[in-house]
């Protein structure tokens, strides 16, 4: 089969902080090229796409990229803002780029949300401070009560599906339907592929996954994570200045922490954002799981992607949405 074969499909490449995505994502390309197909990387990680933000976000090396090149890491300034809509555009012009050049894209990525804005059926409606001044000020005069009646009878799927009291997901319900003149529960993501694709998941033991994240932490800040973030400190903007880690740097800057403590508190984050990763990634029943420390992971992941190439899950895959309960409110 060619590389060209509209029937290849992206690889997305997902699962926690430390569980070695790179390495695989530079292990199927390697293995792809020995058969004389093309493949290159897709950066799905919010943080690696800022500049000089290379040793807390663990943006694969000099020796990783060369190895294998990629694209969308290092694309924008830290004082610049990355969003997931303006992410979805960069990455689905990549894609486009890369398959028109016969080239199979493989996205790695930790940040779930960002590796489904490339290939998932995912809208992101956009903003007005007219509107939602007004709807704010009609929460603060009506109450939240009279919004959320309007939003029943507006859009009730939305409504059944949605908690009462959170004024604020009301809000920006009735925001988007004024907006787009589409009932709010339209524009929430689907599990459905707009971009042919094949997931492959990696999952490790909790205490494995722990220890791994203890010697990250530790190398991060053997290598110079703290001399990075003194170099970036006045160019972070609100966005990058998010990514974890460099505002527990900072506090070890100015002596609010100490060493151990700064250390600490990193460790402890990454764990805790480690296991939000496993619970986002979960809910999507067309992910492939393999244990990433199982000799035959490379093999076990290239039949996965065999299997798909060949249409073998496109029935289940399709029908995914049938299986998840969706949470209204949660994008955007």
């Amino acid at each position: 089969m060619c590389a060209t074969d509209s029937t290849l499909r992206v690889v997305s490449i997902v699962g926690p902080t430390a569980s070695g995505k790179t390495g695989l994502g530079i292990a199927i390309a390697r293995r792809l090229a020995e058969r004389g197909e093309r493949a290159e990387i897709v950066n799905a990680d919010a943080y690696q796409m800022y500049r000089g933000m290379d040793i807390g976000t663990a943006k694969p090396s000099a020796e990783e990229q060369a190895a294998v090149p990629h694209h969308l890491i290092d694309v924008i300034d830290p004082d610049d803002t990355m969003t997931v809509a303006r992410f979805q555009t960069l990455a689905r012009e990549t894609i486009a780029d890369l398959k028109s050049r016969g080239i199979r894209p493989i996205l790695v990525g930790g940040s779930g949300l960002y590796a489904r804005a490339a290939i998932d059926d995912i809208s992101f409606p956009g903003t007005d401070p007219e509107i939602r001044a007004k709807l704010e000020e009609r929460e603060r005069t009506e109450g939240a009560g009279a919004l959320f009646a309007e939003l029943r009878d507006k859009d009730p799927v939305a409504a059944a599906n949605m908690d009462a009291r959170n004024a604020r997901r009301t809000i920006r319900a009735l925001e988007v339907i004024e907006l787009t003149g589409r009932p709010f529960s339209a524009t929430l993501p689907r599990y459905r592929y707009v971009i042919p694709s094949v997931q492959i998941g990696l999952d490790l033991d909790r205490g494995e996954l722990d220890r791994r994240i203890d010697i990250r932490t530790k190398r991060m800040l053997d290598e110079g994570f703290v001399d990075e973030v003194r170099r970036l400190r006045s160019r972070l903007g609100a966005t990058a200045g998010r990514a974890l880690g460099y505002q527990q740097v900072i506090d070890f800057e100015d002596g609010l922490i100490d060493e151990e403590e700064l250390f600490a508190d990193i460790a402890q984050k990454t764990k805790r954002l480690a296991r939000k990763q496993m619970g986002w990634f979960g809910r999507d029943p067309r992910i492939h799981w393999l244990e990433a420390l199982n000799p035959r992971l490379v093999d076990n992941a290239m039949a996965i992607i065999a299997h798909a190439d060949a249409g073998d899950y496109d029935p289940i895959d399709a029908r995914a949405d049938e299986y998840v309960q969706h949470h209204l409110g949660d994008i955007g």
